[in-house]
């Protein structure tokens, strides 16, 4: 009955903000033991995710307890956060959860919608913008990048915040120590136990940022270039890296004018940077397109992880949240290398 009440509350707003292509439906990865999220697992620890990162880190957070725990990770199939949507099986799973997670940006504006009119009173929800307060940043706009029409006329009233927190490792454990204490509230049985494990996670993590560092400080240069999007602006903030990029990082513009490309090129051949970025999935005809237009057309095009688009084939693969970041790292040393 709780699942029918939640489906009849938000079904038609779902349906009215679906941007029309077929909609994902819950994607139920395997736990440690095997199990699907079936009905005969209630007593294990419901998890609901909404992004890889979120993903991972719950799973080293539970450590040797995944096994009493179902986790959800909402997509797996490659489409990113910003063109998901909710299917009603979604808002059912979500409906029924011990523990929801979910940046919190303008992208999940349909969760707000299911956690309202949810009867599940004993949900825990973290909210990844909201837990990190003032370190939010707002969409930047940078020198040479597209502008979207919001930005274009000036006076749009909603300020867009950059959702892609998680790029931070100073973030991330930040977001890991909510994460543990939402567990901890919906299974105080084992609280110490997941803060411990939180504890142990945020040392790797903070190695991790101690290599970003020393890297950057013996770089070549401090700029990088993207001929794409760039969701990696808390990244470049942590270490004080300064970017150029086509668009910004949650924009939905996907071709660049004559006049972004020829200002692109212009740094590439200012800064003498051998190499210009893409992200993940990206077909890299801009990138390629700047390259030809630079002067000595011989930059390397590499690619950048922004970890929203994991696939299921990818976790079964053992994909884990550090190497991702990792990989990161050794690209990121090469762009700065000169």
């Amino acid at each position: 009955m709780k699942k029918m009440i939640i489906i009849t509350a938000v079904l038609v707003i779902i349906c009215c903000t679906a941007c029309g292509n077929e909609l994902p439906g819950v994607v139920n990865i395997k736990d440690a033991s095997g199990n699907d999220n079936i009905d005969d697992l209630n007593d294990k620890l419901d998890v609901v995710v909404t992004i890889f990162p979120e993903y991972d880190w719950v799973r080293e957070i539970l450590g040797d307890k995944i096994v009493d725990a179902d986790i959800t990770l909402l997509s797996d199939n490659g489409v990113d956060m910003h063109s998901y949507q909710p299917s009603v099986e979604d808002i059912a799973t979500i409906s029924d959860c011990d523990v929801f997670i979910y940046v919190g940006g303008e992208s999940d504006k349909w969760v707000n919608d299911i956690i309202q009119n949810t009867t599940n009173k004993d949900m825990r929800v973290v909210n990844l913008l909201q837990t990190l307060e003032n370190e939010v940043k707002e969409e930047e706009i940078v020198e040479g990048m597209e502008k979207e029409e919001d930005f274009d006329d000036g006076e749009s009233e909603s300020i867009e915040y950059d959702e892609h927190v998680w790029l931070s490792l100073r973030n991330s454990q930040i977001l890991c120590n909510e994460i543990a204490k939402a567990l901890g509230q919906a299974d105080p049985d084992d609280a110490d136990l997941y803060k411990a494990n939180a504890d142990a996670y945020n040392d790797k993590l903070a190695e991790l940022d101690k290599k970003y560092s020393e890297a950057v400080d013996n770089a070549g240069t401090k700029t990088i270039l993207f001929g794409d999007r760039f969701p990696f602006r808390y990244l470049a903030d942590d270490y004080d890296i300064d970017y150029y990029a086509a668009f910004a990082g949650c924009s939905a513009e996907t071709e660049a004018s004559f006049e972004t490309v020829t200002f692109l090129a212009g740094k590439v051949d200012e800064l003498n940077l051998g190499v210009v970025l893409t992200i993940e999935n990206s077909d890299g005809k801009i990138a390629q397109t700047i390259i030809d237009n630079t002067r000595n057309k011989d930059q390397k095009m590499l690619t950048m992880n922004s970890i929203q688009s994991v696939t299921a084939k990818d976790i079964e693969d053992g994909v884990t949240y550090i190497k991702l970041m990792e990989d990161n790292l050794e690209v990121l040393k090469e762009a700065v290398m000169n």
